[in-house]
């Protein structure tokens, strides 16, 4: 895909907070942009399929919904940076993974539902093949929660 259109960043601006909550959300877009649903529908299909979204869902207040967060860092054999990785995926708490520079190079972010799952899936991560050092990094206060790219 080449630049994004004027309509496609239009789009992309709309995808990320005015999504409406009704039984046809992309019709309701459609409106927005002076055009039709199936439009829309095509349109997203092939920015997810470019690689400029992801995925599109909603974001959840998780203290609101009784978990816990922690930011997790892991000092990891270089070797062993993908299996790691792959394995802390399949968590379903595991909510972004990424390899940084330096010692510490594996860091992710994980709710669990209480104290009890949090630290049985931190041991299970902490003794996996290849895992060094881990730091668990526990948040005093959240500041910002969501980004949104304004697109021009």
């Amino acid at each position: 895909m080449a630049e994004l259109s004027i309509f496609e960043k239009k789009l992309l601006n709309l995808l990320q907070g005015e999504i409406p909550i009704c039984n046809r959300p992309f019709a309701k877009i459609a409106e927005k942009l002076q055009t039709d649903e199936k439009i829309v529908i095509e349109k997203i299909r092939e920015l997810k399929a470019a690689g400029y979204l992801r995925r599109i869902g909603t974001f959840f207040d998780s203290n609101k919904l009784g978990y816990r967060g922690v930011l997790v860092a892991l000092n990891v054999e270089q070797n062993k940076i993908f299996s790691v990785a792959n394995a802390i995926n399949n968590y379903s708490g595991a909510t972004h993974n990424y390899e940084r520079e330096g010692k510490f190079n594996l860091w992710f972010t994980l709710l669990s539902a209480n104290a009890e799952q949090e630290k049985k899936i931190l041991s299970e991560i902490k003794n996996f093949s290849g895992v060094r050092e881990m730091i668990i990094l526990k948040a005093n206060k959240k500041y910002k929660i969501n980004v949104q790219f304004k697109l021009k």
